[in-house]
C-alpha cells in the first residue's frame, strides 16, 4: 500500500473540499447561535467575516508551501498545516485591527477553532489517502491491465509468424518490442510515469499494428512542444490509441490515419488523438461499449492523480473522432 502524505495543496479540487469543509464546520456554530430565524443572513455574515479571511489566508500561505510540504513527512506536514492555520487566525485578526493594548486578550475561539477545522481537514484527508484512495486506484489499475483484448496478443503473434522467414530481424524486433509492452501492462502501475516514457509505449504499440495493418495505418505524431518530463498515469495512452486502430482504422476498407498531438499550454499538457470516425454500420458488436470503458477508466485515473485540474473529452469534430486530455504539467521534484 502507497504510504500517507498530505495532500497538494495547489490542487483546486484538494482547495475547494477545504473551504466546502470548514464552511460545513460552521454552519452548526451559526445555527447554535441564531436566535431570531429573521436575523440568519445578518448573522451569516457577520460569521463569515471571521472565517473566510483566515481561510483564504491560510489557503494562500499553503499553495505558497506547497513545495516545503513535497520533502516533509505526514507528520510534519500536517504540523506544519495546523502552524499555518494558527498563524493565519492571528493575521486575519490583526487585520480587522485587533489591538492588544486594547485589554481585549488574544482571540482564543478563533485559535481553538483554527485548530479545530485544521484537525477536521487533516482527518478527512487521511482518511482519504489511506482508506479511499489506494483501495481505488488498485481496482482501476487493475481493471485497466485486464481490459487489452486478447485479439491484439493474437493477431502480433500471427503477424510476426507471417514475417518470420521473410524477415527475421523483424520478427524478432517484434517479438521483443510485444515483450516489452506486456511488461508494462502487466506491472502494478500505480504510480506516475513520464510522459516520454508513455508515448515510447505508443510507438512500440502502433509498430505491432502496423505489422498487421501495414500502409492502412498511418499515425501521424506531432510532438514537438511535448514536455517528455511530465509525469502521467500509466497507460493513459496507450488504450486511446488502440480505440483509434480498433474502432476508427480497423472497420476502413483502405487507409486509415490517426494523428497524435501533444503540446504544454502554459501550466498544463494538452493531448488530442484523432482518428477516421466510423460508419455506425461497419462497427462490431460491442465496439461502443469498449470504447467507452477504456474512455471512463482513464477519466477516473486522471481524476485519481489530478482530481479536478484534468479534463477528458471525447466526441466527433469536424468528421473524426477525437479524444482530448488536458491535465497539469508537472515533474518530479
Amino acid at each position: 500500500m502507497r504510504p500517507a502524505r498530505t495532500p497538494d495543496w495547489r490542487n483546486l479540487g484538494v482547495m475547494l473540499r477545504v473551504v466546502l469543509l470548514v464552511n460545513a464546520l460552521a454552519l452548526p456554530a451559526l445555527l447554535a447561535r441564531n436566535r431570531n430565524w429573521n436575523l440568519l443572513p445578518l448573522d451569516a455574515l457577520e460569521l463569515a467575516a471571521r472565517i473566510e479571511p483566515a481561510l483564504l489566508l491560510a489557503l494562500l500561505t499553503l499553495f505558497v508551501l506547497a513545495p516545503v510540504f513535497a520533502r516533509l513527512g505526514v507528520r510534519a506536514g500536517w504540523a506544519l498545516v495546523a502552524l499555518v492555520s494558527l498563524a493565519a487566525a492571528l493575521g486575519s485578526d490583526l487585520l480587522n485591527a485587533w489591538d492588544a493594548s486594547t485589554g481585549t486578550g488574544l482571540p482564543v475561539r478563533e485559535l481553538l477553532w483554527s485548530q479545530l477545522a485544521a484537525l477536521a481537514v487533516m482527518v478527512y484527508f487521511t482518511v482519504q489517502e489511506r482508506a479511499l484512495g489506494p483501495a481505488i486506484a488498485q481496482a482501476r489499475m487493475m481493471a485497466l491491465s485486464a481490459r487489452i483484448r486478447p485479439h491484439f496478443l493474437f493477431n502480433s503473434l500471427n503477424a510476426v509468424l507471417g514475417i518470420m522467414r521473410s524477415d527475421t530481424r523483424r520478427a524478432e524486433r517484434a517479438l521483443e518490442e510485444l515483450s516489452d509492452l506486456f511488461r508494462v501492462l502487466m506491472r502494478e502501475n500505480r504510480d506516475l510515469v513520464t510522459l516520454g516514457d508513455e508515448l515510447a509505449l505508443c510507438r512500440q504499440y502502433i509498430e505491432l499494428e502496423k505489422l498487421r495493418l501495414g500502409e492502412r495505418l498511418n499515425v501521424i505524431w506531432d510532438t514537438e512542444g511535448c514536455p517528455d518530463d511530465a509525469r502521467v498515469p500509466p497507460l493513459m495512452l496507450q488504450p486511446l490509441l488502440e480505440n483509434a486502430v480498433y474502432h476508427g482504422v480497423e472497420p476502413l476498407p483502405g487507409r486509415g490515419e490517426v494523428r497524435v498531438r501533444v503540446e504544454r499550454a502554459g501550466r498544463d499538457v494538452v493531448i488530442a488523438i484523432d482518428n477516421p470516425a466510423p460508419d455506425p454500420s461497419m462497427v462490431r458488436t460491442g465496439q461502443a461499449g469498449g470504447n467507452r470503458m477504456a474512455l471512463d477508466n482513464i477519466r477516473e485515473r486522471l481524476m485519481l492523480f489530478f482530481d479536478l485540474e484534468a479534463q477528458l473529452d471525447a466526441g466527433l469534430q469536424d468528421g473524426v473522432y477525437r479524444v482530448r486530455i488536458r491535465f497539469p504539467y508537472r515533474v518530479v521534484t
